[in-house]
């Protein structure tokens, strides 16, 4: 008895499976298309066990926890994985290209690229979360929702009707973009070369007539004035020019842009402080709440005797 687990069937049958099928009385699929497989139908769970105990046979499955791929485990049948990386994203794609299909999901086939915007930026910023907290559980699902936005943000663009295009195309334009980008390693240059001309690199695979173009200007003041500061210091610009005043808007970005040119992150930084604050605020309206005292009640020298940094007034 032996069960092949097809996580897509389109990635063709693993080569450690074919001694299984030549050997086999019997080829069945189960969740998959048994014509592409050349298989049967599988049948229910009792009689496909009936079978196995009677001939040597092969299940194609599309899932672990299929009851008769479960069935065939318990009763010692070997599973031979599809270990071609990608399979997954294979699977993840089929998965929308139902939901957004006649029959489908309802709210998934009425969404737009402008109705997602706010899910990418949210599932964007619970990624960032996961990696500044270090949590290995939320990074791993927050990856899943991020690559879920690219999915069906390119699942809408192939229905566009005057210019389409598919998570193949984005995947390909992102191979060629990598290979350009990196002559070091697919073509014949050094890494230091490489390093000295990756602006250019950037610049005539864009076409771009700016040192600015490119630069995504919603993203957070912060991270932006910290980029504009490093794509114009790399360009010559001196600090000097920076948007001179003493207003609260200039002095911040003059802060945030030498920061970055100073290689500090000021996006990163200014996060790690604000969360810092909000850590001392909960821990200060504990303190109250211990001391039977509602912090909505606090004013100012009430907050600076419960401030976890034991100022006091």
């Amino acid at each position: 008895m032996t069960v092949v687990l097809l996580r897509h069937p389109d990635l063709g049958v693993p080569a450690d499976a074919v001694p299984a099928l030549r050997a086999a009385g019997a080829v069945y699929a189960a969740g998959v298309d048994p014509d592409q497989l050349g298989a049967k139908p599988a049948p229910d769970v009792e009689e496909l066990l009936a079978e196995a105990r009677e001939q040597s046979i092969v299940l194609f499955a599309a899932r672990l926890d299929d009851a008769r791929v479960v069935a065939l485990r318990d009763a010692g049948s070997r599973v031979i994985g599809q270990s071609i990386k990608g399979a997954g994203l294979l699977a993840a794609v089929d998965v929308m290209d139902r939901l957004r299909s006649p029959g489908g999901c309802p709210w998934d086939e009425k969404q737009t690229h402008e109705s997602l915007r706010q899910y990418l930026v949210e599932e964007t910023y619970e990624l960032l979360e996961a990696i500044e907290e270090g949590d290995r559980d939320a990074l791993r699902e927050e990856l899943g929702d991020v690559l879920l936005q690219v999915i069906f943000h390119a699942r809408v663009a192939a229905e566009h009707p005057t210019d389409p295009f598919d998570l193949d195309a984005v995947a390909g334009e992102l191979v060629s973009k990598l290979v350009g980008r990196h002559p070091h390693v697919f073509a014949d240059a050094t890494a230091e070369h490489h390093e000295g001309r990756w602006e250019e690199l950037k610049q005539a695979e864009k076409r771009r007539e700016s040192i600015v173009d490119g630069v995504a200007l919603g993203q957070p003041a912060a991270a932006l004035a910290g980029k504009l500061g490093q794509r114009s210091g790399r360009a010559g610009i001196p600090s000097d020019l920076f948007p001179a005043g003493t207003d609260p808007a200039a002095q911040l970005f003059r802060l945030a842009a030498s920061a970055r040119r100073s290689g500090l992150d000021p996006e990163g930084e200014l996060r790690a402080v604000a969360k810092r604050f909000a850590a001392d605020v909960r821990a200060a309206e504990q303190a109250a709440r211990a001391d039977g005292v509602d912090p909505a009640t606090l004013e100012a020298d009430g907050w600076r005797v419960y401030w976890p940094s034991g100022i006091s007034g």
